[in-house]
């Protein structure tokens, strides 16, 4: 590229593979996070990685089986310094990996079960023939006698693991460092996943009038995501009218009033990778307290941003957040989540975490390809009426992109009469 050529947007291109455009090219974004997952073990103390976090998972194996069995701990792989991962999975998946996974190998793919978070006893003997088989297989590689990390886990597993004689480490720290650097693939799919709640937030506004619940929209934004493609709408927080000082973060059956302030954060994920997307508005008109709320939360939005670069330390960020006394709080721990960044992969809170709490604790260096949300809050003078702003940034070489589209540097009032 020439100096005459202008730089180009970050892609959006669509969700379908096509063959007359460059998109994400899924078996190059299989080798990113395979290989920057081995080196992460590559540079610990560990012979292996036993993985139960489900983003651990789907990043090192390339799998996924979310919903009602994502979060059993039944699933769980195991990454070495000498092999391919293994995979156990739960009853006919396995046979499903076989058959459309060929990058993981046909006698890697077990089932596995350890219980159902404790619905089966571990005195059932399950979770000892677990630890066996994993153990079986660390002393043919020659790795018995390594510690294996891990990175959450139930007790009466990690019982097992030491009564079986394996000594065990912490691996979550290596994998987050491992998923914190995105690729142009990964980056791409989360500028997808903020393109798909732009067009949500276009419906919120047109529905947001006086007579609407809360959980209306939350359905709204729900049926227009899968209808988009999304593969999993984690959450969609609506809070409106009183509700939104202080900050509940949920959603109820409340009915909007004229003259409301609303704000809702759009959880969902494309093809793995999320969305942390908050906008606030005003419903039909907008008070003088509320549009200052909103100017003072854009202000501490912008500055944030304007800051972000690579090289910079998270405590220089975490600096120009208000401090937790500003807001009414007694201290930063309760004031936690208002005014911070937080990492954006395949999980929703990744490295790195920004805030008051932490930041000046252990600052970290920002670098290029870290993709964060900013979140700001502000409270309304008037009690009650609050702005929350959410903005999702790349950190480049020239500074910070921002995915997330839709209007935002002045507060909206969504149907005004």
């Amino acid at each position: 590229m020439d100096e005459t050529t202008p730089a180009r947007p970050l892609l959006t291109p669509g969700q379908m593979a096509v063959d007359y455009e460059v998109r994400v090219d899924f078996d190059r974004l299989r080798r990113y996070r395979i290989e920057r997952a081995q080196a992460a073990l590559d540079a610990s103390e560990c012979g292996a990685f036993l993985l139960f976090d489900f983003y651990n998972i789907r990043y090192t194996t390339q799998s996924w089986v979310g919903g009602a069995l994502g979060d059993k701990m039944i699933r769980y792989a195991l990454l070495t310094r000498r092999d391919d991962p293994h995979l156990w999975d739960f009853g006919s998946a396995v046979r499903h990996h076989q058959l459309y996974s060929p990058w993981l190998k046909h006698d890697h793919n077990h089932p596995g079960f350890l219980g159902f978070r404790g619905a089966v006893s571990p005195g059932a003997g399950l979770m000892a023939d677990a630890v066996t088989q994993i153990k079986g297989i660390l002393t043919d590689l020659g790795l018995a006698d390594a510690p294996v990390g891990i990175d959450i886990v139930e007790p009466p597993l990690l019982f097992e693991l030491q009564r079986q004689g394996v000594r065990v480490v912490d691996a979550q720290q290596h994998m987050l460092d491992a998923r914190e650097i995105k690729s142009a693939d990964e980056i791409m799919l989360l500028n997808q996943a903020a393109a798909m709640v732009d067009g949500v937030y276009q419906d919120i506004v047109e529905a947001l009038k006086p007579g609407v619940r809360e959980n209306e929209i939350v359905a709204l934004a729900a049926k227009k995501l899968y209808e988009y493609g999304s593969d999993q709408v984690e959450a969609v927080n609506a809070i409106s009218g009183e509700r939104c000082n202080p900050h509940p973060h949920n959603f109820t059956d409340r009915i909007i009033r004229p003259g409301d302030q609303a704000f809702f954060d759009i959880i969902h994920s494309f093809n793995g990778y999320r969305t942390c997307y908050y906008r606030t508005f005003s419903v039909g008109r907008a008070t003088g307290p509320q549009r200052s709320a909103y100017s003072r939360a854009r202000e501490w939005m912008d500055n944030a941003i304007g800051a972000i670069r690579p090289g910079v330390g998270s405590d220089e960020i975490a600096s120009l957040f208000p401090t937790a006394e500003s807001l009414g709080f007694d201290d930063e721990l309760s004031a936690f989540g208002l005014q911070f960044c937080h990492g954006l992969g395949l999980g929703l809170h990744e490295r790195p975490i920004i805030s008051r709490l932490n930041s000046y604790r252990e600052p970290v260096e920002l670098r290029a390809g870290m993709v964060f949300a900013v979140e700001t809050y502000c409270p309304a003078s008037d009690g009650y009426s609050a702005a929350r702003i959410e903005e999702e940034v790349v950190v480049t070489e020239d500074g910070p992109v921002i995915l997330t589209k839709y209007p935002a540097e002045d507060l909206v009032v969504a149907n005004p009469y």
